[in-house]
């Protein structure tokens, strides 16, 4: 036994005894933990939160939310926890943090004392990059995300702690949540006791200028869409977009046969001086997105996956869970294995639903499974790291970024997922000559009978294997094991094949790329030179084993000049049309920390873009598939 195993094995002995403690403690609940939130410092970036603890006395140790659902990592955001003051009867308790778990402190609660008062603090000032731990508050809004905020007592379960929660806003601020509100004084909500469980699970969005829209308001249970943004303009979405968010709720009900949730809000917050995501949660989603989204055609378009793929997650990810990632508690680790199926899948039903709801044409959504296909058939980095493997490494994955993604790899699971479930829905229309789809495997194992409040059910891959068994007999556990663990070069494909398309490249592209590049401000010459570059030159990224890789590009290197002359985005463009076929090879200046170098790219393929092109012969099944559901 070495001696990291033993401290160890001693920190897994002591929490094993605090747990069993807090066990004790948990069971003899005799009424719930209060904690109240004020969010009237907000716009100066610090929440304030005073919980009320019953305790018995004696050994107590309590944590902070480490592992937090969605996130699919130990992402809870304890660097910015602040101002942890503990007192009982008015005088203050020491507590210490643990050595070896930085989310535990231990205290000891004195005799005669049945409930502690905790302060705590959080700092919302961190960059606008992450989820819950990004930044949340701006002068005129903010998200509330519970964990941030509270302490539960170790080894307890999130489903049997139960917190009664309120809110403080700033005067004349409105709010969103999927609580149900049991009581208001001036700019105090009081919402019904709940479990901690649920209480994570339902952030609040708060801010001066808030508007709620009822969609498909002749469904039961009840969808609103719950807007804050810095100014009023920005929440002023129009008949058309508001139509379809009422048909993604209808086709939600056509595809999954079912609703397991009181009601549900999208909490949509329109900010740049917030961090830009999405993270589901069982009866609403938390979706950041930049201030223009809904009143920008172009915007709209580029973010039109984001509420059909959170909204997919109530069904694939809160109430169908893989078994790794349904967690007692927050502080267990999560195993993400089948992340290919609880994001991969999403991304493939949140793309179809955009479609079927007319957020996206037909058109769009091929352009964009275009640009998808292209960019998974050249990822190198397969090689060596399969999509499997991305899954169980999420965690570390998240995070990273920068240049050579290709070779590293991130979350492939997500898009490459899509490629994957695209894959099986299209091979189940081709097996049964139309007369089933993945949609009926949706409907079973997401349905599962019809409504139900909200719960989890939790899955493993021979579930998965059984229930699309359940739909066509064939050999699915081979199907799908093959591609997730697949370290061939090109990226599955065959479902554009069975849906009647395959991936070509034409010299120019698709309005998709061209939105997105002009969104991004890059310039894609990525499956010709191997490279993608922005308008000053600067390269964010090299295709390993491309013509830019082996003529000596990296990531950061700013390209200077081309054939003599100043850069611009142009200029490269006309070279590489100038070189195709026989032309001269692309002679580049160019800049590297200081340093500069001149690069010849010997490349005579002329521009190249991804598209779609129509197979005849083949039934048109990808436009099937997108044809509205709901009556």
């Amino acid at each position: 036994m070495s001696s990291v195993w033993k401290r160890c094995a001693g920190a897994a002995l002591a929490a094993a005894v605090g747990a069993s403690i807090a066990s004790a403690m948990a069971g003899a609940q005799t009424a719930p933990i209060t904690l109240s939130v004020d969010l009237t410092d907000a716009p100066r970036k610090i929440l304030h939160a005073t919980e009320v603890m019953p305790v018995t006395a004696g050994p107590l140790t309590v944590v902070y939310p480490k592992w937090i659902p969605g996130e699919h990592g130990p992402t809870g955001p304890i660097e910015n926890m602040a101002g942890f003051f503990i007192t009982a009867n008015g005088q203050p308790v020491k507590w210490e943090r643990d050595k070896v778990d930085m989310f535990a402190y231990h205290l000891t609660v004195p005799q005669g004392v049945t409930t502690l008062e905790m302060k705590i603090d959080f700092l919302a000032s961190s960059a606008l990059s992450g989820f819950s731990a990004g930044g949340s508050t701006s002068e005129n809004l903010a998200l509330l995300s519970w964990n941030t905020l509270l302490v539960y007592p170790d080894g307890t379960n999130a489903s049997e702690v139960m917190f009664t929660p309120s809110i403080t806003l700033p005067a004349g601020w409105k709010f969103g949540t999927a609580l149900d509100k049991d009581g208001e004084s001036g700019q105090r909500m009081t919402f019904k006791t709940v479990s901690l469980e649920e209480l994570v699970d339902s952030p609040v969005l708060a801010g001066r200028y808030f508007r709620e829209v009822t969609l498909a308001p002749e469904i039961t249970p009840k969808h609103y869409l719950d807007m804050a943004a810095d100014g009023p303009e920005e929440v002023e979405v129009s008949k058309e977009h508001i139509a379809e968010f009422d048909r993604l709720v209808r086709e939600s009900g056509a595809l999954y046969k079912s609703r397991h949730y009181g009601s549900y809000h999208f909490l949509v917050t329109l900010s740049d001086e917030v961090a830009h995501f999405g993270l589901e949660h069982h009866q609403s989603s938390d979706d950041r997105v930049a201030p223009k989204t809904f009143v920008d055609d172009q915007q709209f378009t580029l973010n039109g996956l984001l509420l059909p793929h959170e909204f997919t997650h109530s069904w694939n990810g809160k109430y169908r869970r893989p078994a790794g990632l349904a967690t007692s508690n927050y502080q267990k680790p999560m195993e993400g294995d089948l992340l290919w199926v609880y994001e991969g899948l999403t991304e493939y039903l949140g793309d179809v639903l955009a479609a079927r709801c007319g957020i996206w044409t037909a058109e769009q959504y091929k352009q964009r499974l275009s640009t998808i296909a292209a960019e998974y058939d050249n990822r190198p980095g397969r090689t060596w790291r399969n999509i499997q493997d991305t899954a169980t490494a999420a965690q570390i994955l998240y995070a990273a970024g920068g240049g050579w993604d290709n070779w590293r790899l991130s979350v492939d699971y997500y898009d490459e997922g899509e490629l994957i479930w695209l894959d099986v829905d299209t091979t189940i229309r081709k097996m049964t000559n139309g007369k089933k789809s993945l949609n009926d495997f949706v409907a079973n194992f997401y349905g599962q009978g019809g409504d139900t409040v909200p719960k989890v059910v939790p899955y493993t891959f021979e579930d998965v294997v059984a229930g699309l068994n359940g739909v066509v007999v064939n050999d699915w556990a081979t199907f799908l094991s093959s591609r997730v663990n697949s370290n061939a070069y090109q990226a599955p494909l065959g479902g554009l094949e069975n849906g009647g398309y395959k991936l070509t490249y034409s010299e120019k592209p698709n309005a998709w790329s061209a939105m997105a590049n002009a969104q991004s401000g890059t310039f894609n010459f990525w499956y010709s030179l191997g490279l993608d570059v922005g308008k000053s030159g600067t390269v964010s990224d090299v295709l390993k084993g491309g013509v830019a890789d082996k003529g000596g590009f990296g990531p950061g290197m700013k390209i200077v000049a081309v054939n003599g002359r100043a850069y611009s985005p142009d200029v490269l463009k006309a070279a590489v049309r100038d070189a195709k076929d026989s032309g001269p090879a692309v002679e580049l200046i160019v800049e590297n920390t200081g340093f500069y170098k001149v690069i010849r790219l010997d490349y005579h393929g002329g521009e190249r873009y991804p598209q779609l092109e129509r197979v005849s012969g083949v039934p048109d099944r990808l436009d099937d598939i997108l044809k509205p559901e709901a009556k």
